[in-house]
């Protein structure tokens, strides 16, 4: 008895192996066969031209950014270089204001 089942149960999953290999194979033709038709490269055609305009629009408006930032950059240093050249000047006053001070409270002294 239990022979038995066992067979049967083997045969119902070889059966249910067997119709889903068929119908792979048949899914399989019939993609493939629908994949590779005109109408399917129309489509292949008209997507990958798609992509290829996003890509130009893409390439376009990264090297706008990019110039941008270049822009951004090089007036940035401009500041800063003017910024510096201030300071430097500033410094030098306050030096030669310093040394006006030194000399001034020397003649003070020697007078006194």
């Amino acid at each position: 008895m239990y022979l038995k089942c066992a067979c049967v149960a083997i045969g119902l999953a070889f059966q249910g192996s067997l119709s889903n290999f068929a119908g792979g194979v048949l899914f399989g033709t019939a993609g493939v066969k629908l994949l590779s038709s005109k109408d399917a490269k129309k489509v292949y055609t008209n997507c990958t031209a798609a992509v290829l305009r996003a890509k130009d629009s893409v390439m376009k408006t990264a090297s706008t950014v990019q110039e941008n930032a270049e822009d951004i950059l090089a007036e940035a240093k401009q500041i800063n270089e003017e910024r510096a050249a201030k300071e430097a000047a500033l410094e030098q006053e306050a030096e030669e204001v310093t040394e006006e001070t030194v000399a001034d409270n020397t003649d003070f002294a020697e007078e006194a």
